[in-house]
């Protein structure tokens, strides 16, 4: 037994049988030695043609997947099972589970001959009357793959009904969609990463009022981009379904050195937006990269407390449990001394939010008189208005996703620059982080509609909805909702 991070291990000693397990899982290079499945299956040449090498994994990102690339040059078998009612043998496909929207307990199959409906309770007469048969045209009879899905799980494992509330519970987000897919369906991730086109996204700005919140955004929050001569920030508004609404640009000059920058920041973070139904909300989170001027980050960050700034550093790949972690605590510097343990980190995935952001940039829109009618934005629309410039717009298009060699030809998957500057999509990806944290990806109907019932009252600042990330503002020696799902002391 060995760690495929583990050069040592892996090329210990030989052996004829060698088993791995989750490879997509595994590191690019093994202590820098080289890919740990080359190491792996090198331990087993010794005992040449009687050796015998099983690979076994969670598929994850197409084009990058080591499984996908194994099972692509097998003889790709499936497992085929009859039908109950004309007999055909058939491999079960996720495109032939239908239901009534909203009722996944309606769920059944239908077969790909007859499109008769296949109960739940034919399936382990099915599943024993099934056999595994190869369907790549060009057979390795070498290598033997197999694909096994979620569909023929046994009832009391996963049903179909299951599989189908599985796909309705994570409509709408990109990280739910993909697990769906990768750990019910056995497929993999299709990230696309080629930039919008810029101009079709301006074409698509809305009017209206500048500084205002739309009546379907329900909180804020905001990311900041430090740079060396100023630090961009970015207000975005979140609905239903990660709707968003870009409402405030803010450009601070004259970058991290100088203390009237940070309070410039500082100032933003008591600041209120007006919302169309009346209320004033303030910023329920802002992110700040840590990239550049990290200890004045810190250091600012800590004056003026983590409950409404969360600190962020973006990492690289899209193989992470979750698209952000934390927080962790980092040493800091304060007053030139060094304190353990003294500010709070979280690590962002960027890659999965940039794809995400792309992606709900490509989303279709309903027409004019199709609003009219009652049609609604699909869940993840981006609004954009009228006053975002086109310079704004392109630096939020500014990357595209390309697959990327290593020298040893390992492939990987790599955000590269059209243009120098990105600031608007490096603002959009804190911006996301920080709604992430506030928990949004994670809330109850509950809570939306506490959300929404609140925004109902239009009542000023001193209304619950002025009070998300405003803790001190009207509530001396009060506890109030600060719609964050926590309920909180300020005196």
């Amino acid at each position: 037994m060995t760690g495929a991070n583990s050069a040592v291990g892996l090329r210990s000693m030989p052996a004829r049988y060698v088993f791995l397990d989750e490879v997509d899982a595994y590191p690019a290079s093994a202590d820098e030695e080289g890919d740990p499945v080359g190491l792996a299956e090198a331990r087993s040449l010794t005992f040449a043609h009687r050796r015998k090498v099983f690979l076994v994994s969670t598929p994850t990102i197409r084009g990058v997947s080591r499984i996908e690339r194994e099972y692509e040059a097998s003889d790709q078998r499936r497992f085929f099972v009859p039908c109950p009612h004309c007999g055909v043998m058939q491999w079960l496909r996720f495109e032939r589970l239908r239901w009534e929207k909203g009722k996944p307990e309606t769920a059944a199959y239908h077969c790909d001959a007859c499109d008769e409906r296949i109960e739940e309770h034919h399936k382990p007469a099915m599943l024993a009357a099934g056999e595994w048969r190869a369907t790549a045209e060009a057979r390795d009879a070498r290598t033997v793959g197999f694909h096994l899905s979620a569909l023929y799980s046994p009832a009391g494992w996963k049903s179909w009904a299951d599989i189908a509330r599985d796909k309705e519970t994570a409509a709408g987000s990109d990280e739910a969609e993909r697990v769906f897919r990768n750990t019910v369906l056995g497929e993999t991730w299709i990230e696309t990463g080629d930039a919008p086109d810029w101009q079709r996204i301006a074409e698509r700005r809305e009017d209206w009022p500048a500084g205002t919140v739309p009546d379907k955004g329900l909180f804020l929050t905001a990311g900041a981009d430090v740079q060396k001569d100023r630090i961009e920030v970015d207000v975005w508004a979140w609905g239903r379904g990660l709707e968003s609404w870009l409402i405030d640009h803010v450009v601070i000059e004259g970058g991290p050195a100088r203390p009237e920058a940070w309070d410039a920041l500082t100032d933003l973070l008591g600041r209120s937006w007006r919302h169309a139904g009346g209320a004033e909300l303030g910023l329920a989170r802002l992110a700040i990269d840590t990239g550049y001027e990290t200890a004045a980050v810190y250091g600012w960050a800590r004056s003026v407390g983590f409950a409404q700034v969360a600190p962020v550093k973006g990492l690289e790949g899209f193989n992470r449990a979750s698209p952000v972690s934390g927080p962790t605590f980092v040493d800091a510097t304060a007053g030139g001394k060094r304190l353990r343990r003294g500010a709070r980190l979280w690590t962002v995935a960027t890659s999965t939010f940039k794809a995400e952001t792309y992606r709900f940039l490509r989303l279709a829109r309903p027409t004019a008189e199709e609003l009219q009618d009652g049609a609604a934005f699909a869940p993840g629309t981006v609004h954009l208005p009228g006053w975002a410039d086109t310079e704004w717009i392109r630096q939020l298009t500014a990357e595209q996703l390309v697959t990327v060699r290593n020298r040893r030809g390992f492939a990987k998957l790599e955000w590269q620059k059209l243009r120098e500057r990105n600031e608007a999509l490096d603002c959009r990806v804190y911006a996301r982080a920080a709604a992430w944290i506030a928990g949004a990806d994670r809330w109850p109907e509950a809570t939306w509609a506490d959300l929404e019932a609140q925004l109902g009252v239009p009542s000023g600042i001193d209304s619950p909805a002025g009070m998300i990330g405003r803790p001190d503002a009207g509530t001396q020696g009060k506890r109030r909702s600060d719609w964050l799902g926590r309920r909180e002391g300020w005196f």
